[in-house]
């Protein structure tokens, strides 16, 4: 099994898609998660230049509306865009944290509909405010809809829970079983993301989400999953604390994505050695 990394252009402030995506080649990722374009011809602009940097691609898409019938609009027609960059896999923001469970069981049955018929995988994301914002509705939803996959942002929970999820091993390894995607982010008890990841005071958190995200590691690799997907995503202000009166951002989001990555990449080795 192939890791690829991914960055985000979540954060990045060049001013042109074709700057960022050449930065992000230039540091050495194999891919981009890139927030679905508003229109077919930036799609198409957005594809090429893939293909001239020799990028991957994940295509990043978020449900809204007010109701679940119009966030299942939604989720459709940012699919049929998204399908138009070729992309490794959908990740989606899907559904509300307060919608009822069957209106967001429909909106994940019709995502499945789609993905099915366009035979591109969809991850849908563990994230606040939506459907899959806490460990226990996660698992009523995978109980329901056993063929979702996930991407595993397990940030968010912590931040939720206000734990380090020890407290709900069996959920965790539910959510494990069901990740093909993973967000590398790490939250804690009040946040969704640590100040700094080479900062040693937060050694707890660091490698609570690392033992998380080897043992989804290891089970893809046992299933033979050919690729598995690893987007480090630490994000700007206001996920990064800022010092104040000068709203300056405390370090440089670029530095600590980038350090995820080798990170990461050393980590995984060492457990193959």
């Amino acid at each position: 099994m192939r890791i690829q990394f991914f960055r985000s252009t979540w954060g990045m402030d060049m001013p042109t898609l074709e700057e960022n995506l050449t930065r992000i080649k230039q540091g050495g990722f194999d891919g981009v998660e890139l927030g679905v374009p508003d229109d077919t011809a930036s799609c198409q602009r957005a594809r090429g230049l893939l293909d001239q940097l020799g990028l991957a691609v994940i295509a990043q898409q978020w449900t809204r509306g007010e109701t679940a019938q119009e966030h299942l609009v939604s989720f459709e027609k940012q699919f049929e865009r998204s399908a138009l960059l070729k992309p490794l896999q959908v990740n989606s923001h899907t559904g509300k944290d307060y919608f009822s469970l069957a209106d967001n069981l429909a909106v994940f049955e019709h995502a499945s509909k789609l993905s099915a018929a366009a035979g591109i995988l969809v991850v849908h994301e563990t994230h606040r405010a939506r459907a899959l914002f806490s460990a226990p509705a996660t698992v009523a939803i995978l109980d329901a809809r056993p063929e979702l996959r996930l991407t595993a942002d397990f940030s968010h929970w912590c931040c939720v829970h206000e734990t380090l999820l020890e407290d709900q091993p069996s959920a965790v390894e539910q959510a494990i079983d069901r990740s093909y995607h993973i967000h590398a982010r790490v939250g804690h008890s009040q946040g969704p993301q640590i100040t700094d990841p080479r900062d040693s005071a937060w050694e707890p958190a660091m490698s609570a989400h690392l033992s998380w995200w080897k043992k989804i590691v290891h089970r893809r690799r046992q299933e033979g999953c050919e690729v598995l997907s690893i987007c480090p995503e630490f994000g700007p202000p206001p996920y990064m604390v800022v010092q104040p009166y000068s709203q300056k951002p405390i370090a440089d989001l670029w530095e600590i994505n980038c350090y995820m990555m080798q990170w990461l990449k050393s980590a995984f080795t060492t457990e193959r050695a």
